[in-house]
């Protein structure tokens, strides 16, 4: 469904978080999608690489409820800027048309043993994207409930609600659990449907009613930083490789077809870094301009 057929009145529910953290196969189980017309699967490879709205009938909604199915930054298929270029417009398109969402569902794996890498990079920018004005909107997921020990999982979910989800839980966020069943699909969207009260989150008020560039946001300048990190981690990668195939003639056939990946990866992270960077005439000039009424939100 594309943005432009959302009414003012809909119930706009999104999902986001990881790339395999359950996303669709959340929606899958509240739409009753049979095996055959499933999206979601077993593997950690991205099955959703746009954004997706679904609208459903409800017997006391009608057809008011959407459900929108987004990319997490880890995608398997898109650069984590893109991504966010394409959740960005997505959202600007919403607000523009004076829709905004009712909810957002933020999931991620009970399986992960730690907070690092893409769970920790995705968190980040949640919350820069969502801001503290919509926090009272989000309610954070927990699943794969049945691919661990429950006693592990539950000390788990409790690092999260007090370390990692703690500043958007003080702000109004609620927890829950989907345990791949209909009832626990919909007691997470529950609260949302129980207020269906729309509420911009940053990224909204940042690229529609300030006018800012994608690199400009909170959530861009995020994003900024961690390439930046990651570019430098890249070129240390090529020197070791080079350095290793220097010493031993033998190993360089073999570590070729690495280094070729790893200089394409860091042509693709400069890429990026190079379109979210902001001038420095245009950084004073946002220095002193209107300010978003919302603040992100520094997570983990």
């Amino acid at each position: 469904m594309d943005a432009g057929n959302l009414q003012v009145n809909d119930i706009v529910i999104a999902f986001m978080g990881p790339t395999g953290s359950g996303k669709s196969n959340l929606i899958d189980t509240l739409t009753k999608q049979n095996k055959s017309k499933r999206r979601a699967g077993d593997k950690l490879e991205s099955c959703t690489s746009d954004v997706q709205a679904l609208r459903i009938r409800h017997p006391s909604y009608g057809d008011r409820i959407v459900f929108v199915d987004t990319p997490g930054f880890d995608d398997t298929h898109r650069s984590d800027m893109e991504i966010l270029q394409l959740v960005g417009d997505w959202l600007e398109k919403t607000y523009a048309a004076d829709v905004k969402l009712a909810g957002i569902v933020y999931l991620h794996r009970i399986t992960d043993n730690r907070m690092s890498g893409s769970p920790h990079r995705n968190l980040r920018m949640f919350g820069h994207l969502c801001g503290n004005r919509a926090a009272d909107k989000v309610v954070f997921v927990t699943t794969m409930w049945d691919k661990v020990k429950q006693s592990v999982a539950e000390e788990r979910e409790q690092q999260l609600k007090t370390n990692y989800w703690k500043l958007m839980i003080e702000l109004g966020s609620k927890t829950n659990r989907f345990t791949n069943t209909e009832q626990s699909a919909w007691n997470v969207i529950k609260p949302i449907l129980a207020e269906a009260q729309g509420e911009a989150v940053l990224i909204q008020e940042e690229l529609h009613d300030l006018g800012k560039k994608l690199g400009e946001t909170e959530a861009g300048k995020t994003l900024y930083t961690t390439l930046q990190k990651l570019l430098v981690e890249q070129k240390a990668t090529l020197r070791q490789l080079a350095d290793q195939a220097s010493s031993d003639p033998n190993l360089a056939a073999a570590l070729e077809s690495e280094y070729k990946r790893v200089e394409t990866e860091l042509e693709k992270t400069f890429k990026s870094i190079k379109k979210l960077k902001v001038s420095l005439p245009r950084r004073i000039y946002l220095f002193f301009a209107k300010k978003a009424r919302a603040h992100s939100v520094a997570l983990a």
